[in-house]
C-alpha cells in the first residue's frame, strides 16, 4: 500500500523581468534622503565657477549657472520623485531659455551673493536674541555636552562674541557685494537703469569679490579664529581641525535643522 503523498508545494515566483522590475521601481526614502546631502554640496559648489564663468566668458554660462540654482533648490523633491517639483523644473528651464539673448541671466546672476551672506548674517545675528542662545554657543555646548564636559561662562561668552563678529562679517560682505552689484559696468543695475555709476567695476572683478573671494574672506576668518581659539582656550574636546570638523558632522541633520531654523 503506497503511503499518502505529499501535497505538491506551489512553485515560488522567479525574479521579475528587468523591464517589468523599472518601470514601478521607485528609490527608497533612505536612498532619496542619503544622496541629497551630496547632491546639494556638489550644487552648491559648483555655483561658484560656474557663475564666475558666466561673468567672465558670457555665452551658455549664466544659463547654466542659473540651472544649477535651481537643481539646488528642487535636488530634494527630485530625488523623491515630486511631481511637482519636476513641472516647476520645466517651467523653470522653460523660463530660462526664453531669456536666453537678454540682459536678465546676468542681472539674475548678481543677486545671489547678495542674498546668502545676508541670508547667513540674519541666521547668525537673529540667534543673539532666541531664548536658545546665541549660535555659536549652541554648536559650542553641543560638542563640549557629546564629551561629557561643562562649559565655562568664559567660553560661553566668547562664543556669544564670536556670533556677532561672524553675523558683522557677513553684513560687511553683503554690503559690499551690493555695491560692486551696483557699480558693475556693463551689465550692472545702475548700467541697466540708464545711469552711470561713478566708480564702475567690470563683469570679471566684481565676479571674482563676489563669487569667490567671498569665501576666501569667510575660511580666512574661520581658519584665523581656530588657531586663537585653541591658545585661547587649549582644554577642548577634539584633537584638531579635522576631528572638529567630524565632530561637528557626528551633531547630526535634526541638530542643524533645528540650529538653522
Amino acid at each position: 500500500m503506497s503511503s499518502p503523498s505529499a501535497p505538491a508545494e506551489t512553485p515560488s515566483p522567479g525574479p521579475r523581468p528587468a523591464g517589468e522590475q523599472g518601470v514601478n521601481a521607485v528609490p527608497p526614502r533612505g536612498l532619496a534622503a542619503a544622496l541629497q546631502t551630496p547632491l546639494q554640496l556638489l550644487l552648491g559648489l559648483a555655483y561658484p565657477f560656474l557663475a564666475h564663468a558666466a561673468a567672465s566668458h558670457g555665452g551658455p554660462w549664466p544659463l547654466l549657472a542659473l540651472a544649477d540654482l535651481v537643481l539646488l533648490g528642487l535636488a530634494g523633491p527630485l530625488l523623491r520623485r515630486s511631481f511637482g517639483a519636476l513641472l516647476v523644473l520645466a517651467l523653470a528651464l522653460g523660463g530660462l531659455l526664453r531669456l536666453q539673448g537678454t540682459p536678465w541671466p546676468e542681472l539674475l546672476l548678481l543677486a545671489p551673493p547678495v542674498l546668502f551672506t545676508a541670508w547667513v548674517a540674519w541666521i547668525f545675528l537673529r540667534s543673539l536674541w532666541r531664548p536658545q542662545g546665541a549660535l555659536v554657543d549652541r554648536i559650542v555646548s553641543a560638542l563640549y555636552e557629546r564629551a561629557g564636559w561643562e562649559v565655562g561662562a568664559e567660553l560661553h561668552a566668547y562664543a556669544r562674541r564670536l556670533t556677532l563678529a561672524w553675523g558683522l562679517l557677513l553684513v560687511l560682505l553683503t554690503l559690499a557685494n551690493a555695491a560692486l552689484a551696483l557699480c558693475e559696468v556693463p551689465g550692472g543695475v545702475l548700467h541697466a537703469l540708464g545711469y552711470q555709476p561713478w566708480l564702475s567695476v567690470s563683469p570679471r572683478a566684481w565676479s571674482w569679490f563676489a563669487n569667490l573671494l567671498n569665501y576666501g574672506v569667510l575660511g580666512g576668518f574661520m581658519v584665523g579664529e581656530f588657531i586663537y581659539r585653541k591658545r585661547r582656550f587649549p582644554r577642548r574636546p577634539y584633537r584638531n581641525a579635522l576631528d572638529f570638523a567630524r565632530q561637528m558632522a557626528a551633531l547630526g541633520p535634526r541638530f542643524w535643522r533645528d540650529l538653522l531654523g
